[in-house]
Protein backbone atom coordinates (compact mmCIF):
# COMPACT_ATOMS: atom_id res chain seq x y z
CA UNK A 1 0.00 0.00 0.00
CA UNK A 2 1.24 3.46 -0.92
CA UNK A 3 2.05 5.82 2.18
CA UNK A 4 0.15 9.44 1.54
CA UNK A 5 2.60 12.11 0.48
CA UNK A 6 3.80 14.10 3.76
CA UNK A 7 2.05 17.18 4.85
CA UNK A 8 5.22 20.12 4.31
CA UNK A 9 4.23 21.16 8.05
CA UNK A 10 6.73 19.50 10.44
CA UNK A 11 7.92 20.10 14.34
CA UNK A 12 11.40 20.26 15.27
CA UNK A 13 12.26 19.46 19.48
CA UNK A 14 15.31 20.61 20.97
CA UNK A 15 15.30 17.87 23.48
CA UNK A 16 17.52 19.33 26.78
CA UNK A 17 18.87 19.20 30.45
CA UNK A 18 18.46 22.07 32.87
CA UNK A 19 22.15 22.23 31.72
CA UNK A 20 21.27 22.63 28.10
CA UNK A 21 23.08 19.13 27.12
CA UNK A 22 21.03 18.35 24.14
CA UNK A 23 20.28 15.20 22.50
CA UNK A 24 20.70 14.89 18.75
CA UNK A 25 20.15 11.90 16.82
CA UNK A 26 21.80 10.36 13.62
CA UNK A 27 19.42 9.54 10.46
CA UNK A 28 19.43 5.86 9.65
CA UNK A 29 18.93 7.22 5.79
CA UNK A 30 21.81 9.72 5.61
CA UNK A 31 25.08 8.72 8.32
CA UNK A 32 26.46 11.36 9.26
CA UNK A 33 23.40 13.99 9.46
CA UNK A 34 23.11 14.59 13.23
CA UNK A 35 19.45 16.29 14.25
CA UNK A 36 16.68 17.01 16.59
CA UNK A 37 14.01 15.16 16.50
CA UNK A 38 11.93 16.54 13.76
CA UNK A 39 8.44 15.13 12.35
CA UNK A 40 5.51 15.95 9.73
CA UNK A 41 1.70 16.18 11.14
CA UNK A 42 -0.10 12.95 10.32
CA UNK A 43 -3.39 15.23 9.76
CA UNK A 44 -3.83 18.59 8.57
CA UNK A 45 -5.63 19.28 11.62
CA UNK A 46 -3.21 18.13 14.23
CA UNK A 47 -1.98 19.92 17.01
CA UNK A 48 1.26 21.14 16.92
CA UNK A 49 1.77 19.73 20.21
CA UNK A 50 0.52 16.31 19.42
CA UNK A 51 2.92 16.12 16.71
CA UNK A 52 5.67 16.94 18.93
CA UNK A 53 4.75 14.76 21.84
CA UNK A 54 4.13 11.79 19.17
CA UNK A 55 7.72 12.35 17.24
CA UNK A 56 9.46 12.51 20.67
CA UNK A 57 7.85 9.15 21.71
CA UNK A 58 8.06 7.33 17.74
CA UNK A 59 12.01 8.65 17.56
CA UNK A 60 13.19 8.40 21.03
CA UNK A 61 10.86 6.01 23.12
CA UNK A 62 10.52 9.53 25.95
CA UNK A 63 6.72 9.97 26.86
CA UNK A 64 5.50 13.25 26.86
CA UNK A 65 3.10 13.39 30.39
CA UNK A 66 4.89 11.16 32.01
CA UNK A 67 5.86 10.85 35.55
CA UNK A 68 9.10 11.44 34.32
CA UNK A 69 8.53 14.05 31.75
CA UNK A 70 5.21 16.13 32.20
CA UNK A 71 3.43 18.03 29.39
CA UNK A 72 4.85 21.19 30.63
CA UNK A 73 8.14 20.44 29.72
CA UNK A 74 7.27 20.47 25.91
CA UNK A 75 7.49 24.36 25.34
CA UNK A 76 6.22 25.91 22.25
CA UNK A 77 8.62 28.00 21.02
CA UNK A 78 5.69 29.98 18.85
CA UNK A 79 7.99 30.28 16.24
CA UNK A 80 8.15 28.99 12.38
CA UNK A 81 10.51 29.02 9.74
CA UNK A 82 9.88 27.90 6.12
CA UNK A 83 12.65 26.07 4.23
CA UNK A 84 13.58 24.20 0.78
CA UNK A 85 12.71 20.35 1.15
CA UNK A 86 16.33 18.88 0.23
CA UNK A 87 15.84 17.39 -3.26
CA UNK A 88 16.46 13.77 -1.67
CA UNK A 89 13.87 13.95 0.64
CA UNK A 90 10.73 15.33 -1.84
CA UNK A 91 9.80 12.58 -2.78
CA UNK A 92 7.79 12.37 0.05
CA UNK A 93 5.82 14.67 -0.78
CA UNK A 94 3.47 15.52 -3.52
CA UNK A 95 4.30 16.97 -6.51
CA UNK A 96 5.23 20.10 -6.43
CA UNK A 97 5.84 20.60 -2.87
CA UNK A 98 9.23 22.25 -2.21
CA UNK A 99 8.93 23.52 0.75
CA UNK A 100 8.22 23.14 4.70
CA UNK A 101 6.89 25.15 7.51
CA UNK A 102 8.78 23.54 10.31
CA UNK A 103 7.29 24.75 13.89
CA UNK A 104 9.65 24.51 16.72
CA UNK A 105 9.85 23.37 20.47
CA UNK A 106 12.30 22.41 22.88
CA UNK A 107 11.44 19.43 25.53
CA UNK A 108 13.29 19.76 29.29
CA UNK A 109 13.85 16.50 30.37
CA UNK A 110 15.28 15.45 34.36
CA UNK A 111 18.92 14.36 32.98
CA UNK A 112 20.85 12.63 29.79
CA UNK A 113 18.15 9.91 29.29
CA UNK A 114 18.46 6.67 28.56
CA UNK A 115 16.37 7.13 24.51
CA UNK A 116 15.14 3.84 22.76
CA UNK A 117 15.92 4.85 18.87
CA UNK A 118 13.33 3.83 16.06
CA UNK A 119 15.96 1.88 14.02
CA UNK A 120 14.71 2.92 10.60
CA UNK A 121 14.91 6.22 11.58
CA UNK A 122 18.08 6.34 13.40
CA UNK A 123 21.06 4.71 14.31
CA UNK A 124 22.75 6.39 16.88
CA UNK A 125 22.44 9.32 19.37
CA UNK A 126 24.36 11.60 21.93
CA UNK A 127 23.97 14.08 24.48
CA UNK A 128 26.22 16.91 24.01
CA UNK A 129 26.97 20.76 25.42
CA UNK A 130 24.27 23.18 23.00
CA UNK A 131 26.90 24.17 21.17
CA UNK A 132 28.32 20.77 19.76
CA UNK A 133 25.42 19.56 19.48
CA UNK A 134 24.85 22.44 17.06
CA UNK A 135 27.95 22.30 15.39
CA UNK A 136 27.30 18.55 14.54
CA UNK A 137 23.38 19.16 12.93
CA UNK A 138 23.58 19.07 8.94
CA UNK A 139 20.39 21.86 8.92
CA UNK A 140 20.89 25.01 9.27
CA UNK A 141 17.45 25.42 10.80
CA UNK A 142 18.17 23.00 13.54
CA UNK A 143 21.95 24.53 14.50
CA UNK A 144 20.38 27.79 14.82
CA UNK A 145 17.32 26.21 17.37
CA UNK A 146 19.41 24.66 19.69
CA UNK A 147 21.53 28.25 19.59
CA UNK A 148 18.57 29.78 20.75
CA UNK A 149 17.99 27.68 23.04
CA UNK A 150 19.11 29.71 26.02
CA UNK A 151 17.45 33.09 25.04
CA UNK A 152 14.13 30.66 24.26
CA UNK A 153 14.15 29.75 28.03
CA UNK A 154 15.48 32.83 29.46
CA UNK A 155 12.56 34.62 27.84
CA UNK A 156 10.24 31.94 28.90
CA UNK A 157 11.28 32.21 32.52
CA UNK A 158 10.65 35.84 32.52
Amino acid sequence: MLKPPKIPESVLVVIHTRELDVLIIERADHRGFWQSVTGSKNRIDEPLSETAAREVQEETGIVIGSALVPGNALLDWHHSIQYEIYPQWRHRYAEGITRNTEHQFSLLVPHCLEVTLAPREHTSHLWLPFREAADRCFSWSNREAILQLPERLAAHNR
